[in-house]
């Protein structure tokens, strides 16, 4: 596939980059984008065609619980409805469809007297890579099994195609829609299906949901562009005629074959939609971005509009001169940073809610599937940088939740809350979509949210949960560690006290900027001083053995003394207290006061040193490929038991920046070219799960030169970039143009100097202020990190956020 992909890169790169004088728009970026990138090694991707922001996506469904891993033995189905890059399990995969060919009836391939026929772990079919294609907006595969099949996908937002063409010596072809199976690890509660003339099937599948989290409902609806030559259902006995349900229990089998003359005509087409709404959801959408003048519109129109769309999105952002790999690698990762949130509102405007009642969004979009633990620390940002008007509707739809459910999302999916994963990310994620312009003329609305959030705790019969630990930080500040304490979802604060608190200290800090600036000036007193809350999870005597620093993160138990293990010794390469990492990794969690925590590792030149430690810094330079692998990388679910950079996982995403912000921006610059080197043209090609584009949008910052590090203060931290020339469109006709000549040789490049419209910039970070109105961002670099002096004196670093006040 690689070597596929890279050929399509190259022939594209070679059409259409720019070279003097050349028009960017003739460059088909979609066709660079190479969806089997993350596809492998759990990075959870899926390789289907999707649109950007898209409510359906159309992908295969394989054997792996997040719907498909690129060696995956064989295609069960093609699902309709996927997340990309998460790390549970339960991630969509309803109304399976698979193109058969073979004698459908009793005692014949497939017995519709028989359910086990008609489950698609036994009739899936086996492919080959050989011609397989994942761009923007399309996707292409042949079924090497019944007799061998080309099935083709692509989306726009609110409507997929698929085409299935079958091979020249079937006279019949069929095609399986299974409503009591989805993605492996997906179950189905109940499903419902009808035939509706000879062209229509529709119904409704119920599932339970990520990580064994509440059911939800999905409704579909799939026509044909000729009708079926014959059809039935397979399922429990009795119901109506041409339908069957099964609303209880779980996994019983359900739902219809459809069969088609292809002795003429070889290729059938099917428009499908999806709805959280109801059944008229899934038609109003069908019928808005799957016809045309009240026809259906054909997949070949459906796939032009879909390249196109892509490419409106993608090209908003150039790197002209790019090497056809780092192309590929560029615009994929813009692509899934892309994906999500997902629409959410229906093309009548209407969407549930989290009261589960139906509500309409006028003139907006309601956006769902907000992985905020994640996307809080690169993704968002990332949004409001370059769609403006998408981080408004992604704001206001947080907001709608808020009123809708009484309390602030976690992480949302669908239309409930999770309650996965921890502490306070709601905060930082609305304060930077605050600071970044997205909540102009909500700012009070948002505030009252935010304040209820940090101030107090969701009542027992609410199913969000909140700031769970709140009672004890706000009157001990801290969390304490209690494995006992109950859970409204797979994770509870409480549960890893030590990083529940150092958390809630960032969010209050990021909020703290907010009240100030809004004139809440008592409210910005405490949350300043709680932003230092921090300090009481720091054991200044915690060793750790094998390095010899001292003073690490540590959890308090309820009593507020320090947890200890049964063995006696409390190591900080423990997993206990901490929510999918260590201390290690937590000890980062301090960009709000950097000059405290250096203080709290006796100074800033251990401080330097513990870093060095924990990058491998030394390997990094001899060979930074290698040791980035070897040094960084365990498994994508190995947070435990580590003192290394975990590239894999966000508590420590803003890790490499710590070096710039406390005077040595140079090693900054080596470890991002070393991370850069995890981010290849490859199924394998991301690191970890890609986390609805976090993991994505953390390697565009790395490439484009700069980071938002600080939550809330609306600072981007600059380094060298990976790319000679970057420009981005922010919007409204603004454009902020990277310029870094002596980029792009894949060779490691250090910051001599930094210009912003052709002044000096000697300090390292820009503020939001000055790069919303665009300009010229200009990067001095060098091959020797002793020539680069840059941002190595005080007055160059940006002063704390919340600074020591006690």
């Amino acid at each position: 596939m690689r070597a596929v992909a890279s050929r399509l890169a190259a022939a594209a790169l070679a059409c259409a980059l720019p070279v003097a004088g050349a028009v960017a728009e003739e460059v088909d970026r979609a066709a660079l984008v190479n969806t089997f990138i993350g596809t492998k090694d759990d990075g959870n991707t899926f390789p289907g065609a999707s649109a950007p922001f898209g409510k359906i996506q159309v992908s295969p469904i394989g054997s792996h619980y997040s719907g498909w891993r690129y060696d995956d033995p064989q295609i069960r189905g093609f699902g309709h409805s996927f997340i990309s890059g998460a790390g549970c399990w339960e991630q969509g995969g309803q109304v399976s469809v698979l193109p058969v060919t073979g004698r459908i009836g009793p005692g014949g391939d497939f017995d519709t007297g028989n359910a086990e026929a008609f489950d698609q772990r036994e009739y899936g079919a086996r492919y080959t890579h050989d011609g397989e294609v994942g761009q923007a907006g399309y996707y292409r595969v042949r079924l090497t099994d019944y007799g061998g099949i080309d099935a083709e996908a692509t989306a726009l937002v609110r409507a997929a195609a698929e085409r299935y063409t079958f091979p020249a010596d079937a006279r019949r072809g069929h095609v399986l829609v299974n409503l009591g199976q989805a993605n492996e690890r997906h179950s189905v509660i109940g499903s419902a299906v009808e035939i509706v003339g000879d062209r229509v099937v529709e119904g409704r599948v119920t599932t339970k949901s990520f990580c064994g989290g509440h059911q939800y409902t999905t409704w579909f609806r799939l026509e044909f562009d000729r009708p079926f030559q014959a059809h039935g259902v397979w399922g429990e006995a009795g119901g109506l005629p041409g339908a069957r349900h099964n609303m209880e229990g779980e996994a019983k089998p359900n739902g219809a074959w459809l069969s088609f003359d292809t002795g003429g005509a070889r290729a059938v087409t099917l428009v499908s939609a999806i709805s959280h709404v109801d059944a008229e959801g899934a038609r109003v959408n069908l019928r808005a971005d799957g016809m045309d003048d009240g026809r259906l519109l054909g997949f070949d129109a459906m796939r032009e509009r879909a390249t196109r769309a892509w490419n409106e999105e993608l090209r908003s952002v150039r790197i002209p001169g790019a090497g056809a790999d780092d192309a590929t690698v560029f615009y994929t990762a813009l692509y899934h940073a892309l994906l999500q949130p997902m629409t959410g509102s229906d093309a009548d405007g209407r969407y549930r809610g989290y009261d589960n009642r139906i509500h309409r969004a006028e003139g907006w979009t309601y956006h769902e599937y907000l992985s905020l633990w994640d996307t809080y620390r690169s993704q968002n940002q990332l949004l409001a940088l370059l769609r403006p008007r998408q981080a408004r509707d992604i704001a206001r739809s947080v907001l709608a939740i808020h009123e809708q459910g009484g309390w602030l999302p976690r992480w949302g999916y669908a239309s409930f809350e999770t309650n996965i994963m921890t502490g306070d990310p709601v905060t930082p994620f609305l304060v930077d979509l605050w600071r970044l312009g997205a909540l102009e003329g909500r700012e009070a609305q948002a505030y009252a949210a935010l304040r209820q959030n940090a101030f107090g705790e969701p009542p027992h019969n609410s199913r969000h949960a909140g700031r769970s630990g709140n009672a004890r930080y706000l009157s001990d500040g801290f969390v304490q560690y209690d494995r006992t304490w109950p859970s409204k979802g797979m994770d509870v604060d409480p549960h890893h006290g030590g990083s529940a608190t150092l958390e809630y200290a960032l969010a209050d800090c990021s909020l703290a900027q907010m009240a100030a600036a809004l004139g809440k000036e008592d409210d910005a007193r405490q949350l300043l001083r709680r932003g230092g809350n921090w300090r009481n999870v720091w054991d200044r005597q915690v060793r750790d053995e094998d390095t010899g620093f001292t003073g690490f993160p540590r959890p308090r138990l309820d009593d507020g003394s320090w947890y200890q293990p049964a063995d006696g010794h409390y190591s900080p390469r423990s997993h206990h207290g901490f929510h999918e990492g260590t201390a290690w990794q937590y000890q980062w969690l301090v960009q709000q006061d950097l000059p405290g925590l250096a203080q709290a590792m006796q100074g800033r030149d251990q401080a330097l040193h513990r870093l060095d430690a924990f990058f491998a810094l030394d390997a990094l330079r001899a060979d930074p490929a290698a040791a980035a692998r070897k040094d960084w990388v365990v498994g994508p679910y190995s947070y435990y038991n580590q003192f290394r950079y975990n590239p894999n996982n966000e508590p420590d995403l803003h890790a490499p920046w710590i070096y710039t912000l406390l005077g040595e921006p140079w090693k900054t610059s080596t470890v991002l070219h070393a991370a850069q080197t995890l981010f290849t043209n490859a199924p394998n090609g991301v690191t970890g799960n890609d986390d609805l584009g976090t993991m994505s949008a953390w390697y565009l910052f790395s490439a484009i030169g700069m980071y938002p590090v600080t939550p809330g203060t609306g600072r981007f931290v600059l380094h060298a970039p990976r790319h000679p020339r970057i420009e981005l469109d922010l919007g409204g006709g603004r454009t902020l143009r990277i310029e870094a000549p002596g980029a792009g040789d894949g060779k490691p490049r250090f910051v001599r100097m930094v210009s912003w419209n052709g002044r000096p910039q000697p300090q390292v970070w820009l503020d939001w202020e000055r790069l919303r109105g665009g300009g010229v961002l200009a990067f001095a670099l060098t091959d020797d990190p002793a020539e680069a002096a840059w941002g190595t004196r005080p007055g160059e670093l940006p002063p704390a956020a919340c600074p020591d006040t006690r």
